[in-house]
């Protein structure tokens, strides 16, 4: 969106906030790492953006290979676009397991604020964040086995909670939102004890066998997908590819105990989502969701920060212009 763009629907509203990640697949590590890929220009846009806005603050996110070299040289060229009220922080690696998230998935982080507007943020302050680990058997262990997800009739994959303990990481997953978030639906159904995204998948009698012999914490040899261990962390959850790219589905573990893949929701649990957050009815995309986020866990505990010191700066206000590029 240009200038006028932005005029027209902002008003005289001062924007407090740009949260952004851009693509990064042009930039990852495991990727073709295409120098040509037009996605790669993303990452000058939200600078772009933000020099339009110019927002109290900015934050950032994509994947660790945009500082490598020969990819850390777009993101610094866009950096240096800002005017020079902003204080930007060197980029950061941040791994969403030491925000308390039960996941292992790193992430690089630039967060930009103007001085005269807020309170400093430093690096330190995001850096020194430690959360005692959450391992898997903590965030999934309450959750029910697949169902079989029905058109109409079921099919955002409802089942009810299992019994038994239920781990403080668990009940913080299972609370009803807050006001305004979730939807009725949602709300309702975790009212009676159930919740969205246990659809089933599927296997032949060879694959299960396959997963059956595969030991938690290792990695199944022909599939290449990782066994979980209760004791332990989930691997970075990766989105797959769109239609655009080859239609491949992401990368999905395969349960500690049972021999599966796991579920929407045992997926959306260990990368930090609540469970009224109601996912694509489509297994393929709700998957792709999870593995293109950024933990909410891991943005709660930052953003805190961030606000703590907005708010120390500024008087409170009601409502809050937000802009965000996914």
């Amino acid at each position: 969106m240009d200038a006028s763009s932005w005029r027209f629907l902002l008003g005289k509203t001062k924007v407090d906030g740009v949260i952004g990640g851009p693509p990064c697949q042009g930039f990852s590590r495991i990727g073709k790492n295409d120098r040509s890929d037009p996605r790669r220009t993303l990452v000058g846009h939200f600078f772009r953006t933000v020099n339009l806005l110019l927002p109290t603050f900015f934050v950032m996110e994509n994947v660790e290979g945009l500082l490598d070299s020969g990819n850390r040289e777009a993101l610094d060229l866009a950096i240096n676009t800002l005017p020079e009220s902003y204080t930007v922080l060197a980029p950061m690696v941040v791994d969403a397991s030491k925000f308390g998230a039960p996941t292992r998935r790193k992430r690089v982080i630039v967060i930009g604020y103007q001085k005269s507007n807020m309170d400093p943020v430093l690096e330190k302050d995001i850096m020194s964040i430690q959360v005692p680990p959450t391992n898997v058997r903590q965030a999934i262990r309450d959750l029910p086995h697949p169902t079989e997800g029905k058109q109409g009739e079921n099919e955002y994959g409802w089942a009810k909670y299992a019994t038994g303990n239920v781990s403080t990481y668990a009940r913080k997953m299972r609370r009803t939102p807050p006001k305004g978030l979730g939807t009725p639906l949602a709300c309702d159904m975790l009212a009676n004890n159930r919740v969205s995204g246990c659809f089933v998948t599927k296997h032949s009698e060879s694959v299960v066998e396959r997963f059956r012999r595969t030991r938690p914490g290792k990695t199944e040899p022909i599939s290449r997908y990782p066994r979980l261990d209760w004791l332990g962390l989930c691997p970075t959850l990766r989105a797959g590819t769109g239609s655009d790219r080859g239609n491949f589905q992401a990368m999905r573990p395969l349960h500690p105990e049972q021999p599966r893949v796991i579920t929407v929701r045992e997926a959306a649990r260990l990368q930090g989502f609540p469970d009224w957050f109601l996912f694509h009815k489509t297994k393929h995309h709700s998957f792709r969701m999870i593995g293109n986020s950024v933990s909410p866990i891991m943005a709660e505990k930052m953003l805190g920060i961030i606000k703590e010191r907005f708010f120390s700066n500024t008087e409170p206000r009601t409502h809050q212009a937000r802009a965000t590029i996914e």
